[in-house]
């Protein structure tokens, strides 16, 4: 993994509310983890403990319906975005889903313990925490709202935007689960698209 510090540095930079003071004073609580395709970086049933970064890779968060034994993918999460299971890591409570990565992966992490020492001792990383509640509301309003207001293929562009190049990256069957759509449909739209 390149330089650790820089690549937090970076991209915390982007929290108005943090200067550089800030940043530097949470580098010690920021650690280096590689994730394996297929492993998790939580599991369903377990207590989100950590904040992740994503540096190289991409996750999925997705729910496995115990009563059909089939997945159900809600979120994608790649370079430069954060990974969490973000109700569970403010509630302390068991996590609904599965995050694993989807290629071998490197983030950087920071543990609940930590985040929340620098919320209580910077009122600056009080702010933080508040954009970053701010950016996962968002995230998971937009998800309900494209499923009432926009169509199979409007999403699918959606989903591109996001994350370009994430068709070379996953295998197909993975993106009509997030898009509640069948294989064949998703074939369509792409055929349709590259028109």
């Amino acid at each position: 993994m390149s330089d650790k510090n820089e690549i937090i540095a970076r991209h915390l930079r982007k929290f108005e509310a943090l200067t550089d003071k800030d940043i530097a004073d949470s580098q010690p609580f920021w650690k280096p983890r590689k994730i394996l395709k297929g492993d998790f970086f939580n599991m369903q049933s377990m207590v989100c403990n950590d904040l992740g970064l994503v540096v190289k890779g991409i996750f999925r968060i997705y729910y496995r319906d115990p009563q059909t034994d089939r997945d159900k993918n809600l979120f994608f999460f790649s370079e430069n975005q954060f990974v969490v299971s973000f109700r569970s890591f403010i509630s302390r409570n068991p996590c609904w889903y599965f995050i694993e990565a989807m290629e071998d992966s490197e983030i950087v992490f920071i543990s609940y313990k930590d985040l929340n020492g620098l919320y209580e001792t910077n009122p600056n990383w009080g702010k933080f925490g508040r954009l970053l509640a701010e950016l996962f509301f968002s995230y998971a309003q937009t998800r309900a709202e494209e499923f009432m207001f926009f169509s199979n293929e409007e999403r699918y562009l959606r989903l591109l935007e996001e994350h370009p190049n994430i068709i070379e990256r996953i295998p197909a069957y993975h993106i009509s689960s997030y898009l509640g759509i069948t294989n064949p449909s998703l074939s369509r739209i792409r055929k349709r698209v590259k028109r």
